[in-house]
């Protein structure tokens, strides 16, 4: 017998992984929209490979969950038959678009309040008040909209789920060998860089963030397993968390503590140890009016993309992407998208501007 109930291990282990996931970010400057303005604006690829050996680690740890039979992936968010397309695609590009105006992802932002940046606790309420409006509030009826008339039912077509080893067959040799496949490719092009090579703090980081997201899928699917009441199925992804947190602040006694808002907690428990031990905490807060304005939006922004995307660059970009499922990969295609256009908005200071750089330069 536990010593804890279950409910309490699971929430306990999210805590745990949210800290170890807070700290790593903290301490490599990990971070998606770094990762892409280093590439788009300096060519320098080093945070991007540290991503990509994330997506590498993550994608080999949960399958082999999988095919262990001690997770069922099949049965996570991201793997149903429903394919949603266009909202993981439009919701992928605001998010993108917003994390760039924000100054990072939502699990960027909660390492940055973590250590100090109070203008994160202004994106945090953005992103949790305009994810819970689209998700239950007065955007979701928009979102159901577009759900309602582009989502694809894979499962009418004599598919079971969405994941690339169903929509090619099924069999367990097409699992183990896109299991295998993908993030071995991953890793060749990751170390086939002397530069990045010698970049041992986000060699780790990539390591340690790939094993956090295998390890939310073990805490929910292994220790949150009960033939009664079990655990949803889950791993780390930040959006629509961020926005149960906020409502668990305002409504104790009438909301439930659960994996995620566990690790939103943990992020930041972790970024703030971390930050306190090397000595990078700092207290910033905002430069200007303009710098209000584009906090607030990007907030929104990614709150709004997130919830419709089913995920933001860790929800979807590395945990939805580790189940496989076809939805997760053009999220993600729509998160680097927004993310460049964003990085030109800056640069061009229009849209149209921001359009013609994208398709002229990329």
């Amino acid at each position: 017998m536990s010593a804890l109930p279950l409910p309490y291990l699971v929430n306990l282990a999210g805590l745990l992984l949210g800290a170890v996931f807070g700290a790593a970010v903290q301490r490599s400057n990990f971070c998606t929209m770094g990762a892409i303005s280093d590439m788009v604006l300096m060519g320098d690829g080093n945070r991007l490979r540290s991503w990509a050996l994330a997506i590498a680690v993550a994608m080999l740890g949960s399958q082999l969950l999988h095919l262990a039979g001690l997770v069922d992936l099949g049965t996570a968010i991201y793997a149903t038959p429903s394919l949603g397309w266009l909202g993981a695609a439009i919701g992928g590009l605001l998010f993108g678009f917003g994390m760039v105006q924000a100054g990072g992802c939502g699990s960027r932002t909660l390492v940055r309040f973590g250590a100090g940046n109070l203008k994160s606790l202004l994106v945090i309420l953005m992103i949790g008040i305009a994810g819970y409006a689209t998700l239950r509030g007065i955007v979701g009826p928009v979102r159901v909209w577009l759900e309602g008339w582009s989502v694809i039912d894979l499962k009418a077509r004599g598919f079971a789920s969405q994941t690339l080893p169903d929509l090619l067959g099924g069999s367990a040799a097409v699992r183990w060998a896109l299991a295998l496949a993908i993030p071995a490719a991953l890793l060749a092009w990751v170390f086939a860089s002397p530069r990045f090579r010698r970049q041992p703090s986000l060699i780790m980081a990539g390591i340690v963030i790939g094993l956090v997201i295998t390890g939310g899928w073990a805490a929910t699917g292994i220790l949150g397993a009960d033939e009664f009441e079990p655990a949803p199925l889950a791993s780390m992804t930040f959006v629509a968390p961020i926005g149960y947190a906020l409502q668990y602040l305002m409504t104790f006694t009438g909301a439930s503590l659960d994996f995620g808002i566990s690790t939103v907690a943990g992020v930041i428990l972790g970024a703030f140890l971390m930050a306190k031990a090397d000595g990078s905490f700092r207290v910033e807060s905002f430069a200007g009016a303009q710098d209000v304005v584009a906090h607030i939006v990007g907030g929104i922004l990614m709150g709004i993309g997130g919830v419709t995307a089913l995920g933001c660059t860790v929800g979807q970009g590395l945990t939805g992407v580790s189940t496989l499922a076809l939805g997760s990969f053009v999220a993600l295609a729509g998160i680097v998208i927004g993310g460049i256009l964003g990085v030109r908005y800056l640069e061009e200071g229009s849209l149209p501007g921001a359009f013609r750089a994208f398709f002229q330069r990329g």
